[in-house]
């Protein structure tokens, strides 16, 4: 079947779409594009653009919570198919800003949870074969 359409961007809102871009140019690649002064388009190569939309009242949602302000998406990043490899992306992502929202049963998971500098959740994962689905 042929799809109906192509994804063009992931859109997260922040109050700083140039800070917020800029962290994920340093952990994707890429180069940070202004548009306006309230949108910022990161190129993130091999990938899907992600966009960046100023909202003046914007409120980071509260991880895990399901209840109230609940994430509405989160993001998942390979980061190697050992734990050396997951465990160097922490260290770096942690030196761009983000905070770790759960590193508890990683063996069982395969996966950590953080949060980027505005409080997106996204994951590092283990993944032994990228090519997987």
């Amino acid at each position: 079947m042929a799809p109906v359409v192509r994804l063009r961007s992931v859109v997260l809102d922040c109050t700083d779409p140039h800070a917020l871009a800029g962290f994920y140019a340093a952990l994707l690649g890429g180069t940070p594009e202004a548009e306006e002064d309230d949108w910022v388009v990161l190129r993130v190569p091999g990938g899907p653009r992600l966009s960046f939309q100023q909202v003046a009242e914007y409120t980071p949602p509260e991880w895990p919570r399901g209840d109230r302000n609940a994430q509405q998406f989160h993001l998942d990043f390979d980061a190697g198919a050992t734990w050396e490899e997951v465990d160097a992306a922490h260290e770096r992502v942690l030196a761009l800003g983000a905070r770790p929202l759960d590193l508890e049963d990683r063996e069982k998971k395969d996966f950590q949870v953080y949060a980027d500098p505005a409080g997106h959740p996204f994951c590092l994962c283990r993944i032994e074969d990228p090519d997987a689905p």
